[in-house]
């Protein structure tokens, strides 16, 4: 049973639908008489549902294999199968020795999958093709990172970019196989866009090291914190990608 008055996790409990029928009873006796705190769970209340239905509209979205979960998992399977036949292959090679070691050794570094390719992704269906709408977008009184701690308030802040001369527009909510993640673009006077990406740990809880990596016409910043992935994507050929290769801290 909660305890009363609720705390913020019992009312989110509540937005989430987790409670047993009698601490949803208190709850909402207690919220009957504290208007200022039901009108809060109720703008929770309000973005569950955005969130539910900006999930379900990028499923009407034209198909992208990519990110269809199906694919997804097709694509952990074979990647496991893989890492099977890498490992056997390395057993047998620890026998021969030499050479042959460090070849299969090779053989499964490459199987392994690269760090934040949805990250690149996301960027591309979002900032530059503009295939999924923003969920929120940044008005004269709007506040980013108000909108962004409703979904991942443990996590880093947003990186302030203003020096050099960009600042955050809109954001945007995606689904992964391990939970929510959230897309922010940046923008300058120029209409060039950054992105700042946030995600739980991939399989394995694998957390990533600092890193810099290309994809394309893309290239990312990764690193992890406070138990989530980040990224910063841009496009590789702009001043924004080595001013962001050469920050040492988000």
């Amino acid at each position: 049973m909660i305890s009363m008055p609720p705390s913020e996790r019992d009312l989110h409990a509540y937005v989430d639908h987790q409670l047993s029928d009698a601490d949803r009873h208190r709850v909402e006796t207690y919220l009957a008489n504290n208007a200022e705190v039901a009108a809060q769970v109720r703008a929770w209340q309000h973005d569950a549902q955005q969130l539910r239905a900006a999930l379900s509209g990028a499923l009407q979205q034209p198909a992208n294999p990519q990110l269809d979960p199906a694919m997804i998992r097709q694509r952990v399977k074979h990647q496991s199968r893989r890492h099977l036949a890498s490992a056997a292959v390395l057993l047998i090679a620890v026998s021969v020795g030499g050479l042959s070691g460090w070849q299969a050794r090779e053989m499964t570094l490459v199987s392994a999958p690269l760090p934040m390719t949805d990250a690149m992704q996301a960027y591309r269906l979002i900032a530059q093709q503009g295939m999924l709408p923003a969920d929120y977008t940044v008005s004269d009184d709007g506040d980013m990172q108000g909108w962004l701690d409703r979904y991942f308030s443990q996590a880093h802040r947003l990186p302030n970019l203003t020096a050099a001369g960009y600042k955050p527009i809109s954001g945007r909510l995606l689904s992964t196989e391990q939970g929510p993640a959230a897309m922010v673009v940046y923008e300058d006077q120029g209409g060039h866009k950054i992105s700042f990406y946030v995600r739980p740990p991939g399989p394995k809880n694998f957390l990533l090291p600092r890193g810099s990596r290309s994809d394309g016409e893309l290239q990312a910043e990764y690193w992890s914190g406070a138990g989530y992935n980040y990224a910063m994507v841009s496009p590789s050929d702009t001043p924004a990608a080595q001013m962001l290769k050469q920050t040492a801290q988000f």
